[in-house]
Parts: C-alpha cells; structure tokens; sequence
C-alpha cells in the first residue's frame, strides 16, 4: 500500500504506554508528527527520542502532538520512557501492521544480513488527519528541528 501527500493518513488503533487504545482519529482537530523508528533503547532511537522531548512544548504551542511508534511492546515502552522522561505516547506496533500500512516495514540490511524492519520515518498528519509531508530514511541529526520547521511554516494559519 502507498500513501500520497494530501490523502487522508491510513487509520489504526494501537495500544500505548498509557494502556490505552490509541487511534489516529482520537487526535482530529490537531496535528500530529508520526514517527516510526526500529527500537527502543538504541542509540539512535534514543536520540531521536529525546530530541523530540526536548521540542515538545515548541510542537505543543503549534497545536502538535508527536506519536512515536516501533515493534516493541508496551512493556518495553514503558522502561523508555521512563528512562529519558518522554512525555508523549509510544504505541506497539508488535505485528508490524501499521508500519505496513504506512509503508515503513522494509528490508534491511546491516552487517551483511538482510532482514525485514523499520525504516526510520516520519509523517505529518494535519488537523483534518490528511498526510501533508513524509520523511523516509531519516537521518536522526538535526531531524526534529526540521520536522518543527516545517509544522511552523506550513501548518500555521
């Protein structure tokens, strides 16, 4: 399945370290950053992750919410955010469902092994929940900061 800019962003229902259900719906009337990365606790992902806690207040004067979203369980998700204070929802995304969906669920390669799994992204989704711009194959420097950039200047009014 692929996603185009300007189409409604593909629906799902997640569990979230709040032990609640989550839907992409339960946000409307915001906009969201969708970011999908591989695991939690890699270096990485733990710079990414802190990255955007670090900008949450910036995100949340601009009426944004950040959703972060791997295959780990809740369970796992829980020790992370504890560990670096995270004050936004991971969702488990065990079964890999809505990185397919959203076309992030690829084959990797890494220390010449190949094997299926996240490729590091990040959606924007605006307010009436249409996918309005995609980073695929992040590179985590200076990511956030561009994410920020781009809700500022384009999904201000």
């Amino acid at each position: 399945m692929t996603i185009e800019i300007g189409q409604m962003a593909p629906s799902f229902s997640l569990p979230a370290n709040n032990n609640e259900t989550v839907s992409l719906e339960d946000f409307r009337g915001k906009n969201v950053v969708l970011y999908f990365y591989p695991k939690d606790m890699t270096p990485g992902c733990t710079t990414q992750a802190c990255d955007f806690r670090d900008k949450i207040e910036d995100f949340s004067e601009l009426d944004t919410v950040i959703i972060g979203v791997s295959p780990d369980p809740v369970a796992r998700h829980e020790k992370f955010i504890e560990k670096y204070q995270l004050p936004f929802l991971l969702l488990a995304d065990e079964e890999h469902e809505v990185a397919e969906q959203y076309g992030v669920w690829t084959l990797k390669k890494n220390f010449g092994k190949e094997y299926m799994g996240i490729e590091r992204s990040t959606f924007v989704i605006d307010k009436e929940g249409k996918l309005v711009k995609e980073w695929r194959k992040v590179k985590v420097k200076d990511h956030v900061a561009e994410a920020l950039s781009f809700v500022k200047d384009e999904l201000q009014n």
